[in-house]
Protein backbone atom coordinates (compact mmCIF):
# COMPACT_ATOMS: atom_id res chain seq x y z
CA UNK A 1 0.00 0.00 0.00
CA UNK A 2 2.87 2.37 0.74
CA UNK A 3 4.18 1.91 -2.81
CA UNK A 4 0.76 2.77 -4.26
CA UNK A 5 0.60 5.80 -1.98
CA UNK A 6 4.01 6.97 -3.19
CA UNK A 7 3.00 6.70 -6.86
CA UNK A 8 -0.29 8.48 -6.20
CA UNK A 9 1.73 11.26 -4.57
CA UNK A 10 4.19 11.28 -7.48
CA UNK A 11 1.42 12.09 -9.94
CA UNK A 12 -0.59 14.27 -7.52
CA UNK A 13 -3.61 12.04 -8.11
CA UNK A 14 -5.91 14.41 -6.22
CA UNK A 15 -5.35 17.02 -8.93
CA UNK A 16 -7.22 14.77 -11.38
CA UNK A 17 -10.27 16.52 -9.99
CA UNK A 18 -9.48 19.62 -12.09
CA UNK A 19 -10.12 18.22 -15.57
CA UNK A 20 -12.33 15.23 -14.73
CA UNK A 21 -15.62 17.20 -14.38
CA UNK A 22 -15.06 18.68 -17.85
CA UNK A 23 -14.51 15.18 -19.23
CA UNK A 24 -17.84 14.10 -17.72
CA UNK A 25 -19.51 17.17 -19.24
CA UNK A 26 -18.16 16.19 -22.66
CA UNK A 27 -19.34 12.62 -22.10
CA UNK A 28 -22.91 13.65 -21.23
CA UNK A 29 -23.02 16.14 -24.11
CA UNK A 30 -22.08 13.33 -26.48
CA UNK A 31 -24.77 11.05 -25.07
CA UNK A 32 -27.36 13.73 -25.79
CA UNK A 33 -26.11 14.14 -29.37
CA UNK A 34 -26.81 10.51 -30.28
CA UNK A 35 -29.90 9.66 -32.30
CA UNK A 36 -30.48 6.55 -30.19
CA UNK A 37 -29.50 6.16 -26.51
CA UNK A 38 -26.75 3.74 -25.60
CA UNK A 39 -27.71 0.55 -23.79
CA UNK A 40 -26.60 0.66 -20.15
CA UNK A 41 -23.83 -1.97 -20.51
CA UNK A 42 -22.28 -0.09 -23.43
CA UNK A 43 -22.71 3.27 -21.68
CA UNK A 44 -20.93 2.01 -18.56
CA UNK A 45 -18.21 0.45 -20.69
CA UNK A 46 -17.63 3.73 -22.50
CA UNK A 47 -17.57 5.66 -19.23
CA UNK A 48 -15.13 3.21 -17.69
CA UNK A 49 -12.79 3.47 -20.69
CA UNK A 50 -12.97 7.27 -20.61
CA UNK A 51 -12.03 7.27 -16.92
CA UNK A 52 -9.15 4.87 -17.60
CA UNK A 53 -7.90 7.16 -20.37
CA UNK A 54 -8.19 10.21 -18.14
CA UNK A 55 -6.27 8.64 -15.26
CA UNK A 56 -3.56 6.95 -17.32
CA UNK A 57 -2.92 9.93 -19.60
CA UNK A 58 -2.64 12.31 -16.68
CA UNK A 59 -0.51 9.87 -14.66
CA UNK A 60 1.87 9.43 -17.60
CA UNK A 61 2.15 13.20 -18.05
CA UNK A 62 2.76 13.95 -14.37
CA UNK A 63 5.25 11.12 -13.86
CA UNK A 64 7.14 12.15 -17.00
CA UNK A 65 7.27 15.73 -15.74
CA UNK A 66 8.73 14.53 -12.43
CA UNK A 67 11.18 12.27 -14.27
CA UNK A 68 12.37 14.98 -16.63
CA UNK A 69 12.60 17.68 -13.95
CA UNK A 70 14.27 15.50 -11.31
CA UNK A 71 17.59 17.39 -11.37
CA UNK A 72 15.86 20.77 -11.06
CA UNK A 73 13.54 19.45 -8.35
CA UNK A 74 16.54 18.29 -6.32
CA UNK A 75 17.99 21.83 -6.33
CA UNK A 76 14.74 23.65 -5.52
CA UNK A 77 13.96 23.67 -1.76
CA UNK A 78 10.20 23.65 -2.50
CA UNK A 79 10.40 20.52 -4.66
CA UNK A 80 13.34 18.65 -3.13
CA UNK A 81 10.88 16.64 -1.01
CA UNK A 82 9.31 15.04 -4.08
CA UNK A 83 9.56 11.29 -4.51
CA UNK A 84 12.35 11.08 -7.10
CA UNK A 85 14.77 13.62 -5.50
CA UNK A 86 14.25 11.95 -2.10
CA UNK A 87 14.91 8.51 -3.57
CA UNK A 88 11.47 7.16 -2.63
CA UNK A 89 10.87 6.28 -6.29
CA UNK A 90 13.82 5.76 -8.62
CA UNK A 91 14.03 7.61 -11.92
CA UNK A 92 14.00 4.30 -13.82
CA UNK A 93 10.85 3.15 -12.04
CA UNK A 94 9.17 6.48 -12.74
CA UNK A 95 9.99 6.16 -16.44
CA UNK A 96 8.60 2.61 -16.52
CA UNK A 97 5.46 3.96 -14.86
CA UNK A 98 5.17 6.53 -17.67
CA UNK A 99 5.54 3.84 -20.34
CA UNK A 100 3.01 1.54 -18.64
CA UNK A 101 0.39 4.27 -18.33
CA UNK A 102 0.96 5.37 -21.92
CA UNK A 103 0.47 1.80 -23.18
CA UNK A 104 -2.71 1.33 -21.12
CA UNK A 105 -3.99 4.65 -22.46
CA UNK A 106 -3.47 3.62 -26.09
CA UNK A 107 -4.96 0.16 -25.51
CA UNK A 108 -8.01 1.72 -23.84
CA UNK A 109 -8.57 4.03 -26.82
CA UNK A 110 -8.47 0.98 -29.10
CA UNK A 111 -11.50 -0.38 -27.23
CA UNK A 112 -13.36 2.93 -27.61
CA UNK A 113 -13.34 3.68 -31.34
CA UNK A 114 -10.97 4.20 -34.25
CA UNK A 115 -10.78 7.98 -34.10
CA UNK A 116 -9.72 7.88 -30.44
CA UNK A 117 -7.10 5.24 -31.25
CA UNK A 118 -5.75 7.24 -34.21
CA UNK A 119 -5.60 10.43 -32.13
CA UNK A 120 -4.08 8.78 -29.05
CA UNK A 121 -0.45 9.42 -30.16
CA UNK A 122 -1.34 13.09 -30.73
CA UNK A 123 -2.82 13.34 -27.23
CA UNK A 124 0.22 11.65 -25.70
CA UNK A 125 2.56 13.93 -27.61
CA UNK A 126 0.81 17.06 -26.30
CA UNK A 127 0.69 16.00 -22.66
CA UNK A 128 4.24 14.63 -22.60
CA UNK A 129 5.70 17.47 -24.66
CA UNK A 130 4.58 19.95 -21.98
CA UNK A 131 7.40 18.73 -19.73
CA UNK A 132 9.99 20.04 -22.21
CA UNK A 133 8.43 23.45 -22.83
CA UNK A 134 9.74 25.19 -19.71
CA UNK A 135 13.20 24.73 -21.15
CA UNK A 136 12.59 26.98 -24.16
CA UNK A 137 9.35 28.99 -23.93
CA UNK A 138 7.39 31.06 -21.44
CA UNK A 139 4.22 29.79 -23.14
CA UNK A 140 4.56 26.49 -21.26
CA UNK A 141 1.45 27.37 -19.25
CA UNK A 142 -0.65 27.41 -22.40
CA UNK A 143 0.65 23.99 -23.42
CA UNK A 144 -0.45 22.64 -20.04
CA UNK A 145 -3.85 24.23 -20.59
CA UNK A 146 -4.15 22.61 -24.01
CA UNK A 147 -3.24 19.23 -22.50
CA UNK A 148 -6.02 19.38 -19.92
CA UNK A 149 -8.42 20.85 -22.49
CA UNK A 150 -8.31 17.54 -24.36
CA UNK A 151 -10.59 16.10 -21.63
CA UNK A 152 -13.99 17.35 -22.87
CA UNK A 153 -13.07 16.83 -26.52
CA UNK A 154 -11.72 13.33 -25.93
CA UNK A 155 -14.69 12.14 -23.89
CA UNK A 156 -17.07 13.56 -26.52
CA UNK A 157 -15.21 11.71 -29.27
CA UNK A 158 -15.32 8.51 -27.22
CA UNK A 159 -19.12 8.48 -27.41
CA UNK A 160 -19.99 10.38 -30.57
CA UNK A 161 -16.92 9.75 -32.73
CA UNK A 162 -17.04 13.28 -34.21
CA UNK A 163 -16.06 16.81 -33.25
CA UNK A 164 -18.65 19.41 -32.23
CA UNK A 165 -18.62 23.10 -31.30
CA UNK A 166 -19.93 22.88 -27.74
CA UNK A 167 -17.21 20.62 -26.27
CA UNK A 168 -14.65 22.85 -28.04
CA UNK A 169 -16.05 25.85 -26.17
CA UNK A 170 -15.63 23.98 -22.88
CA UNK A 171 -12.09 23.13 -23.94
CA UNK A 172 -11.45 26.81 -24.53
CA UNK A 173 -12.64 27.50 -20.99
CA UNK A 174 -10.21 24.89 -19.67
CA UNK A 175 -7.26 26.37 -21.58
CA UNK A 176 -7.79 29.85 -20.15
CA UNK A 177 -8.56 28.56 -16.66
CA UNK A 178 -5.63 26.12 -16.36
CA UNK A 179 -3.10 28.45 -18.01
CA UNK A 180 -4.17 31.25 -15.69
CA UNK A 181 -3.83 29.30 -12.47
CA UNK A 182 -0.58 27.66 -13.60
CA UNK A 183 0.94 31.13 -13.94
CA UNK A 184 -0.12 31.85 -10.35
CA UNK A 185 1.46 28.59 -9.21
CA UNK A 186 4.67 29.39 -11.11
CA UNK A 187 5.10 32.61 -9.13
CA UNK A 188 6.53 30.51 -6.30
CA UNK A 189 9.53 29.48 -8.39
CA UNK A 190 10.27 32.58 -10.46
CA UNK A 191 13.64 33.27 -8.81
CA UNK A 192 14.71 29.63 -9.01
CA UNK A 193 13.57 29.25 -12.62
CA UNK A 194 15.47 32.37 -13.62
CA UNK A 195 18.64 31.11 -11.94
CA UNK A 196 18.40 27.83 -13.84
CA UNK A 197 17.58 29.34 -17.22
CA UNK A 198 14.02 27.98 -17.18
CA UNK A 199 11.17 29.84 -18.82
CA UNK A 200 7.77 30.94 -17.50
CA UNK A 201 5.51 33.96 -17.69
CA UNK A 202 6.67 35.19 -14.24
CA UNK A 203 10.29 34.94 -15.38
CA UNK A 204 9.59 36.66 -18.69
CA UNK A 205 7.26 39.43 -17.50
CA UNK A 206 7.81 39.79 -13.76
CA UNK A 207 5.29 39.05 -11.03
CA UNK A 208 2.94 41.99 -11.56
CA UNK A 209 2.63 41.50 -15.32
CA UNK A 210 2.39 37.73 -14.85
CA UNK A 211 -0.60 38.21 -12.56
CA UNK A 212 -2.14 40.55 -15.13
CA UNK A 213 -1.64 37.88 -17.80
CA UNK A 214 -3.22 35.30 -15.51
CA UNK A 215 -6.24 37.55 -15.00
CA UNK A 216 -6.62 38.09 -18.73
CA UNK A 217 -6.56 34.34 -19.31
CA UNK A 218 -9.20 33.85 -16.64
CA UNK A 219 -11.33 36.50 -18.35
CA UNK A 220 -10.95 34.48 -21.56
CA UNK A 221 -11.99 31.35 -19.65
CA UNK A 222 -15.06 33.13 -18.28
CA UNK A 223 -15.89 34.26 -21.82
CA UNK A 224 -15.84 30.67 -23.09
CA UNK A 225 -18.05 29.54 -20.20
CA UNK A 226 -20.56 32.26 -21.07
CA UNK A 227 -20.32 31.45 -24.79
CA UNK A 228 -20.97 27.75 -24.08
CA UNK A 229 -24.06 28.65 -22.06
CA UNK A 230 -25.39 30.85 -24.83
CA UNK A 231 -24.56 28.41 -27.63
CA UNK A 232 -26.06 25.49 -25.73
CA UNK A 233 -29.20 27.44 -24.73
CA UNK A 234 -28.84 26.14 -21.20
CA UNK A 235 -31.19 26.89 -18.32
CA UNK A 236 -30.81 28.62 -14.96
CA UNK A 237 -28.80 25.82 -13.34
CA UNK A 238 -26.05 26.25 -15.89
CA UNK A 239 -25.87 29.97 -15.22
CA UNK A 240 -25.64 29.34 -11.48
CA UNK A 241 -22.75 26.97 -12.21
CA UNK A 242 -21.13 29.57 -14.46
CA UNK A 243 -21.48 32.25 -11.76
CA UNK A 244 -19.83 29.97 -9.18
CA UNK A 245 -17.02 29.03 -11.58
CA UNK A 246 -16.31 32.66 -12.50
CA UNK A 247 -16.63 33.65 -8.84
CA UNK A 248 -13.88 31.17 -7.95
CA UNK A 249 -11.67 32.66 -10.65
CA UNK A 250 -12.20 36.11 -9.16
CA UNK A 251 -11.58 34.76 -5.65
CA UNK A 252 -8.26 33.10 -6.46
CA UNK A 253 -7.05 36.24 -8.19
CA UNK A 254 -8.07 38.35 -5.18
CA UNK A 255 -6.04 36.40 -2.60
CA UNK A 256 -2.72 36.45 -4.48
CA UNK A 257 -0.58 39.50 -5.11
CA UNK A 258 2.93 40.11 -6.42
CA UNK A 259 4.10 40.79 -2.86
CA UNK A 260 2.11 38.08 -1.06
CA UNK A 261 2.19 34.46 -2.24
CA UNK A 262 1.16 32.98 1.11
CA UNK A 263 -2.23 31.89 -0.23
CA UNK A 264 -1.09 30.37 -3.52
CA UNK A 265 -1.98 26.85 -2.39
CA UNK A 266 -5.49 27.97 -1.41
CA UNK A 267 -5.87 29.64 -4.81
CA UNK A 268 -4.50 26.58 -6.58
CA UNK A 269 -6.17 23.64 -4.85
CA UNK A 270 -9.19 24.90 -2.93
CA UNK A 271 -10.55 27.50 -5.35
CA UNK A 272 -9.92 25.39 -8.44
CA UNK A 273 -11.27 22.24 -6.82
CA UNK A 274 -14.52 24.00 -5.92
CA UNK A 275 -14.70 25.64 -9.35
CA UNK A 276 -14.36 22.40 -11.30
CA UNK A 277 -16.39 20.05 -9.10
CA UNK A 278 -19.36 22.36 -8.46
CA UNK A 279 -19.41 23.50 -12.08
CA UNK A 280 -19.26 19.92 -13.34
CA UNK A 281 -22.01 18.63 -11.04
CA UNK A 282 -24.42 21.46 -11.79
CA UNK A 283 -23.81 21.39 -15.53
CA UNK A 284 -24.30 17.61 -15.71
CA UNK A 285 -27.56 17.94 -13.75
CA UNK A 286 -28.65 20.70 -16.15
CA UNK A 287 -27.85 18.49 -19.14
CA UNK A 288 -29.66 15.46 -17.73
CA UNK A 289 -32.82 17.35 -16.86
CA UNK A 290 -32.99 19.31 -20.14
Amino acid sequence: MSTVKHYLSLVKFSHTIFALPFAIIGFVLALQSLHEPLAWPLLLQKLGLVLICMVTARSAAMAFNRYLDRSFDALNPRTAIREIPKGIISADHALRFVILNSLVFVIATAFINRICLYLSPVALFVILFYSYTKRFTALCHLVLGIGLALAPIGSYLAVNGAFAALPLLFSGAVIGWVSGFDIIYALQDDAFDKSQGLHSIPVALGRSNALLTSRLLHIVSAGFVIAAGWFGSFGILYWIAAAIFIGMLVYQQSIVSANDLSKVNIAFMTANGIASVVFGILVVIELIRS
